[in-house]
């Protein structure tokens, strides 16, 4: 037999909660079996949860595992279905996908490569499965075989390179070919990233099965699953190099299945499907952070966001992307649904988009005498337009209180001469008790505006403007924040934003008659930015970043620039080590609990910048 139904099921899990999981691969199966599918495959550690990090130790979430996935054999009649979990044997865990077919198991294929490297840490849980073995292993009242196996079906032999195995110059699909595979799937936990969509479709799919002369199905998870990592729910199935079908990426819903016949023996005859999806780095920012926030914000059981919103860039960035998830997720999942899935009664809840942002979505202007019109007049325009909840008050008195409690205990004035970084974050620091209170009576999440430029180099008052639950920018720069609001203004019809984005950057927290913005305090975004990527991603040292750069700029300034981003970043990794929780959006970034390590105590690149 040469032709088949292949599908792939995108889901979006939650690490640990079983009946979420189970309901979701319950379902994408029962969908498959309505479709008369032949094969179907799940994502990689789809019954636990990818991201159930140092739990993968335990003995016992292997062994719940195994007694879920009893529970989900009957509902595999007249289908083959392709289950990943965590399997444990003599006391190490290994990544599995356990195979079944007409409810009975087949075997389980065990990850060959783990990844390393960036936001991946797989050799801390599990233990990579060498090629070529097999073994027989009791579980329960049976024995399975595990390892590296081939199976068939209706004629049809395929086998597993599971997520990292497909990156690695050993993947197991250099020796399927021998070993008469026609299929291949990938269950895969591949964090989103922008842009990588395409590359991933032409290095894993388009190039391996033509390498492999084969048909190829990729299967990536859905959604913010844990926290940090979003994933974008790409299906992709392309056969002997050419792309037949990509699923719709970046979904609300709790699955999605994507089907297709294939002819094994003629590829003209397999079926194709419309390739629709946007690339577009802007737009694919909007679904993902709109998806990311829709997750955290039901999977939290929160009641909505609570922003300081003051105007500028950062702070608008995050109302938008708020606005977005709301009219997004509710044109995707219909307005009861909508309501339904992040915990209100769709009965009592409203069904237009400046209502339901307002519901969602509580801002406020917390101003000082060193705040402008223009600030306040941006906020306002901001929240009006997209619906929120906006208040406006002063903390002057907050801040003044501290200021005179502090000049009494040391027995004179504080001026801005002496005692400018002191008195700048006071009045950060002031804002936090009151905007941390509206959040706790909402019962909202608060959400900080940090961005990764400002992480970079500790621009930022700590408990200040860091203060909050969520930090949805902390993984993209100044600059791409910047383009975007232009482009959210432009494209997606938020007119809202246009005083926002007359705006210089600035804190605002120095007196006007000092000029203050974020340039002029740093060096520009755009110097920041490409010493970043050098140092940070390339990993180069400041002489290397000196090479690279010195043709762009003049030779003094660039070594001073380059002098205060070591010296900012090297002291201020205490800061970013207490940032809070930030989406995963770019192909880097520098939150020490994923991307990027670095000591909190260090030499500061003394040696390194003494050579420029």
């Amino acid at each position: 037999m040469t032709r088949l139904t292949i599908a792939g099921a995108t889901l979006n899990q939650i690490p640990l909660d079983w009946e979420n999981n189970v309901t979701n691969i319950v379902s994408a199966i029962a969908e498959a079996r309505k479709k008369n599918v032949d094969i179907l495959c799940l994502p990689e550690l789809c019954l636990t949860g990818y991201g159930c990090e140092d739990v993968f130790l335990s003995d016992w979430l292997s062994a719940t595992a195994w007694e879920k996935l009893a529970t989900i054999l009957p509902y595999c009649e007249e289908i083959v279905v392709c289950i990943g979990l965590p399997i444990r044997i003599n006391g190490q865990t290994y990544n599995g996908v356990c195979v079944v077919r007409n409810t009975r198991i087949l075997g389980i294929t065990l990850k060959q490569n783990l990844a390393k490297e960036g936001v991946h840490y797989e050799p801390r849980w599990f233990m990579p499965w060498k090629a070529n073995n097999i073994v027989e292993l009791a579980m329960g009242d049976e024995t399975v075989r595990a390892g590296d196996i081939i199976y068939e079906t209706d004629g049809i032999c395929f086998g597993f390179e599971i997520c990292e195995d497909a990156w690695s110059k050993n993947r197991p699909g250099h020796q399927f070919q021998t070993r008469g595979v026609k299929l291949i799937m990938n269950p895969s936990a591949s964090h989103f990233a922008m842009g990588k969509a395409s590359t991933r479709e032409k290095e894993v799919i388009i190039d391996g099965s033509k390498e492999f002369d084969c048909v190829y199905l990729f299967v990536n998870h859905l959604g913010n699953e844990a926290g940090r990592m979003i994933y974008d729910g790409d299906v992709v199935i392309g056969q002997q190099g050419e792309l037949l079908a990509v699923n719709n990426r970046l979904s609300f819903k709790p699955w999605n299945l994507l089907t297709l016949q294939i002819n094994f023996s003629d590829r003209s005859q397999s079926e194709r499907k419309p390739i629709t999806d946007n690339r577009d780095r802007n737009e694919e920012f909007a679904r993902a952070g709109s998806l990311a926030l829709f997750d955290y914000l039901r999977k939290s059981k929160s009641r909505g966001f609570v922003l300081s919103l003051s105007g500028g860039a950062d702070s608008a960035c995050c109302a938008v992307l708020v606005a977005e998830m709301v009219r997004r997720a509710s044109a995707e999942l219909g307005w009861a649904n909508f309501w339904k899935v992040l915990g209100y009664d769709p009965s009592s809840s409203p069904v237009q988009q400046h209502e339901s942002v307002q519901k969602l979505l509580t801002c406020a202007y917390q101003s000082t005498r060193n705040s402008s019109a223009d600030t306040l007049n941006a906020a306002r325009n901001l929240a009006e337009s997209i619906g929120a909840t906006f208040h406006h008050w002063s903390i002057d008195d907050e801040a003044e209180s501290y200021r005179k409690k502090m000049e009494a205990a040391l027995g004179r004035k504080l001026s801005w001469e002496h005692d400018d970084i002191a008195l700048q974050n006071i009045q950060a620091r002031s804002r936090s008790p009151i905007i941390w209170m509206l959040a706790n009576l909402n019962q909202a999440l608060l959400l900080t505006t940090s961005n990764r430029s400002e992480g970079d180099v500790g621009y930022a008052t700590m408990d200040g403007d860091t203060s909050g639950s969520l930090a949805p920018l902390a993984g993209v720069d100044k600059p791409f924040i910047l383009q975007w609001l232009t482009w959210a203004q432009l494209q997606l019809g938020y007119d809202g934003l246009s005083l926002v984005n007359q705006l210089i950057p600035t804190a605002e927290l120095r007196p006007p008659d000092r000029a203050q913005s974020d340039e002029k305090d740093l060096m520009p975004y755009a110097v920041l930015v490409s010493i970043e990527r050098l140092a940070i991603h390339q990993r180069l040292s400041p002489s290397a970043i000196f090479q690279h750069l010195k043709d762009q700029h003049d030779p003094d300034q660039l070594k001073a620039w380059i002098r205060k981003f070591f010296r900012l970043w090297a002291t201020n990794q205490w800061k970013r080590e207490r940032l809070a929780p930030s989406f995963h959006f770019d192909d880097f970034n520098v939150d020490p609990r994923s991307w990027f390590r670095f000591p909190i105590l260090s030499g500061s690149f003394r040696e390194e910048l003494d050579k420029l």
